[in-house]
């Protein structure tokens, strides 16, 4: 069934043709944390297999800024992270972890609030 998904949509890891070129001229330099491999050719173009489905926020942002050309060396699997430091999670929005803060539409808690006061003269 995978093979089917990888053939006939794009958004399931990658699309045949991305297979194809990755088979010929691609040279895997990595992995990250989530399973996503970075690839590179001979004339410098730099692409990303995902591991399920495409979603850009999934690239963490050492590997963000490799893909980017921001850094020119790949990153190190010892990255020194500091203690006010999250792990990096994908965009949320959408799904039912998003953040919905008190009083939004979606949130399960309502806040009591004030419309507004008059002005006293």
């Amino acid at each position: 069934m995978n093979f089917l998904k990888q053939i006939f949509t794009w958004w399931h890891k990658q699309t045949i043709g991305t297979f194809i070129y990755t088979t010929l001229t691609g040279r895997l330099l990595g992995a990250d944390q989530f399973g996503n491999k970075y690839y590179s050719n001979s004339k410098g173009k730099r692409w990303v297999i995902y591991k399920d489905n495409v979603e850009s926020s999934k690239i963490p942002p050492e590997w963000h800024s490799w893909i980017h050309y921001t850094v020119k060396n790949i990153p190190s699997k010892d990255v020194k992270k500091f203690s006010w430091q999250k792990k990096h999670q994908e965009n949320l929005t959408g799904t039912k972890k998003a953040h919905k803060p008190d009083g939004s539409l979606l949130s399960d808690s309502k806040k009591n609030i004030k419309k507004y006061e008059t002005w006293k003269i």
